[in-house]
């Protein structure tokens, strides 16, 4: 076993080398190799995994990392009963993705380069899933930001798209800032950063309700709203569209934006001694997860409307482990990888076929052209919508009602509201690009608009079936849910003093008619027709504008951050820092003087040989004078 934990590992990063360095020859074959060591690694991955359903956690020490003072980091792999769903979901639904990019990457000069990139993504990803210590988990957390620079980037021609590489670099750093105060917290409290050493002493050495645990979780979460796209670290997320659209689905749907979430789950022990940090947690979740469908109503891009989908479902899943159903959070990541997966590629299938268009202002009816993709697209929506008995309504109705139970009456408010926002606007999304009549006469014609090919539409099938019946493990048997059941083995809820009860009936009635009635406005609305679209956005078009404008977040961080940035960095730091200080006043001056110096010592140099003895005798008087001063 501790040879097939490190080769889950090993497989993709072989992947990533052998197309890094040989890509000029292995080419043609990229990807295969490629979605080949996923498959593998997915194989590899089921071993632990049955391993912990028969209740053995698997861990083993490799080697010492990082021996200092006391303090020993060991590289070491665990798999619980968390990093057991995270490892099943990383694989699983990452070797979908390599399997489709070989049909939607076909004929990219960049072929070689796109796939190696992609393990190395993966790759990381696993360090971050299955290190069994927080230094380990962050060396993961730097690499998944390293290759998602590398992929947002990957069409560096196109100035926006090495923009929003960059930016998603930048963005992410803040947040590592507060990861890395985490971290060093630890250390000082801990004098370890391995998770089999912090969590079982963590009620002793920090105490419930204590400072430290509450700045520790703090700290960590400011890491998780970086890498998890929370507000109001989220601006980088939806301009990181500019990748291929399988990395959006990559980075969306089963890895770097879920990591946060498995961080927080992760912690658990920690976070259940901080209620503060618990509660700051489930609010941004909350607000997260609101705002974010806000900003999805108005926009036309299929692929940005998916992204602002993205940060509110993560919304949903921080409202989870911030409430102390870490389950919830870690259930709701699992579904939501199989349906946003599915979602983001069926939009990447729609952008095949229409040459790279985005706007649902040019489609309508494509379901006569790609029927496949539009039922795959129904039954994604029907998930993300929260609509019985497909994957989503499972999860989500798990998180909303332990937001209620456990006394957070205002969360789950928010939370059914945005239900009906996603409804409405997943809907909407489906109804314009799939249903009702062509907007562009004779456009799919010209296109020559058809299917994708099974080399993209197989993956998207089998997502497709999980995406329904994903969330039946969270049905309760026996008196159980199984999913509860296994995750709570590592990452146990956290106990209130006043749980409260409602009817379970109740509380999915409420959810399922929230979801139903989204989807019937968007139906009175783009296939009724009972009022259009545009007489809506002028009844309201204050609050259009502003949504329209995503709130106008970019241009106030261009204003206030970016700009007085720019201008200290021009005026100050390169005008009189770097020109004044460096090159003139250290560069320059010490040339000066050098010169200075050299043109005073020139005048000794006359060609007159009794001059240079003159100065020969009196550098001996010199030095002898100092000798005898000095033995005297």
């Amino acid at each position: 076993m501790k040879v097939i934990l490190l080769f889950i590992v090993l497989t993709p990063l072989i992947g990533f080398l052998i197309n890094g360095i040989f890509g000029k020859w292995t080419k043609p074959v990229a990807g295969i190799i490629a979605a080949s060591a996923l498959g593998i690694s997915f194989i590899l991955g089921l071993f632990p995994i049955w391993s912990v359903l028969h209740g053995h956690i698997v861990e083993f020490t490799y080697f010492t990392w990082m021996p200092f003072k006391g303090l020993e980091v060991p590289f070491g792999l665990r798999v619980d009963y968390v990093s057991a769903v995270m490892l099943f979901v990383v694989t699983f639904v990452s070797w979908m993705i390599h399997i489709y990019s070989n049909g939607y990457m076909a004929g990219d000069r960049g072929y070689a380069r796109y796939f190696a990139y992609l393990n190395l993504f993966v790759t990381a990803m696993l360090i971050l899933v299955l290190g069994n210590n927080y230094l380990l988990m962050f060396v993961g957390w730097e690499g998944v930001g390293l290759a998602s620079y590398l992929l947002i980037g990957f069409w560096y021609e196109k100035d926006t798209a090495a923009d929003a590489g960059e930016k998603a670099f930048v963005v992410n750093r803040i947040g590592d800032a507060g990861f890395i105060i985490g971290i060093l917290f630890l250390i000082y409290h801990f004098g370890s950063v391995t998770y089999s050493n912090v969590f079982p002493r963590a009620e002793e050495v920090l105490g419930y309700g204590s400072t430290a645990a509450t700045i520790i979780g703090l700290a960590l979460f400011v890491g998780a709203v970086g890498k998890s796209a929370q507000f109001p670290l989220y601006i980088w997320l939806t301009d990181a569209m500019e990748g291929p659209t399988p990395v959006s689905s990559l980075i969306h749907a089963a890895t770097m934006v879920t990591a946060g979430v498995y961080m927080v789950a992760r912690s658990n022990a920690i976070y259940s001694l901080a209620p503060v940090a618990q509660e700051v947690v489930a609010s941004v979740g909350a607000f997260t997860a609101f705002y974010a469908a806000t900003m999805a109503l108005t926009h036309k891009d299929i692929k940005r409307i998916l992204a602002y989908s993205t940060l509110s479902q993560l919304g949903y899943m921080f409202i989870g482990v911030g409430v102390g159903a870490y389950w919830t959070g870690m259930f709701h990541l699992m579904t939501h990888a199989f349906f946003k997966g599915l979602l983001f590629l069926g939009a990447g299938a729609v952008m095949h076929s229409m040459r790279g268009l985005l706007s649902i202002d040019l489609m309508g009816n494509l379901k006569k052209y790609m029927p496949q993709t539009a039922i795959l697209m129904v039954i994604a929506s029907l998930a993300i919508s929260g609509i019985p008995p497909f994957a989503g309504f499972f999860s989500k109705d798990a998180i909303l009602a332990s937001a209620l139970e456990m006394g957070h009456p205002i969360i789950w408010i928010v939370g059914e509201v945005t239900a009906f926002l996603t409804a409405f606007y997943m809907f909407r999304f489906v109804f314009n690009v799939f249903y009702g009549e062509e907007k562009v006469e004779g456009l799919y014609h010209d296109l020559h608009t058809h299917e994708a090919p099974p080399v993209m539409t197989i993956p998207m099938w089998v997502l497709g079936i999980l995406s329904i019946v994903g969330g039946w493990v969270g049905i309760k048997f026996g008196g159980h849910i199984p999913f509860e059941w296994f995750v709570t083995h590592t990452a146990p809820t956290t106990e209130v003093a006043h749980e409260a009860h409602y009817s379970e009936a109740l509380l999915m009635g409420i959810s399922v008619t929230m979801g139903l009635s989204g989807i019937l406005a968007a139906w009175l609305i783009y296939i009724k027709k009972i009022i259009t679209a545009d007489k809506i956005a002028n009844m309201f078009k204050p609050i259009y504008t502003l949504l329209a404008n995503t709130y106008y977040v970019d241009e106030f961080v261009y204003c206030c951050i970016v700009k007085p940035f720019w201008w200290v960095s021009t005026n100050f730091l390169w005008k009189i820092v770097d020109v004044i200080l460096i090159d003139k006043g250290m560069v320059d001056g010490a040339g000066w003087i050098a010169g200075r110096v050299g043109r005073g010592l020139r005048l000794l140099q006359t060609g007159f040989v009794n001059n240079y003895a003159y100065w020969i005798s009196m550098g001996i008087i010199i030095l002898s004078g100092w000798y005898l001063v000095k033995i005297i």
